[in-house]
């Protein structure tokens, strides 16, 4: 299965995959609207790190764990696998009781803007390539399988 996997020597901070994440998940698909008139959580968040001398920016998105703590934690079944292995949330099952949010390790799912579900990524499985993916400028973040990435590191 391949995964979105970030590289922190290419992110610039520019923020331009949690806006076009924003909008893919949309009503509109409109990065204006979404962004200004949408309540949309992006499921990708930029994370900055400080360094004695430097600052460097790291994509965290879900990381579509084998086996899945969010999903264990889960009270009303709304997390689950898909049969592709994408760790997946139904809105509509969601209770909000967060406990999904708390058990990830690496803090990639987090309560929605509207406080009544969580938003974490869904690889865009409904939008082809990743939106993240595709907009980054300068391909800090890509969709890749174990041994991709492990021949980039």
């Amino acid at each position: 299965m391949k995964k979105i996997y970030a590289f922190e020597s290419k992110c610039l901070g520019c923020g331009l995959c949690e806006v076009y994440c924003r909008a893919a998940h949309s009503k509109s698909k409109d990065i204006i609207k979404a962004h200004k008139r949408e309540n949309i959580t992006s499921a990708i968040v930029i994370e900055e790190i400080l360094q004695p001398k430097a600052v460097s920016y790291f994509a965290l998105q879900c990381r579509h764990c084998s086996d899945p703590k969010c999903i264990k934690a889960c009270i009303s079944g709304a997390m689950y696998k898909d049969e592709d292995g994408i760790v997946r949330n139904k809105k509509e099952k969601c209770v909000g009781c967060l406990s999904c949010v708390l058990v990830c390790p690496f803090g990639a799912v987090r309560k929605s803007a509207d406080g009544k579900t969580v938003a974490k990524c869904d690889l865009c499985i409904d939008y082809g390539l990743p939106a993240c993916v595709d907009n980054c400028p300068n391909e800090a973040i890509k969709l890749l399988d174990d041994k991709e990435a492990e021949a980039l590191k």
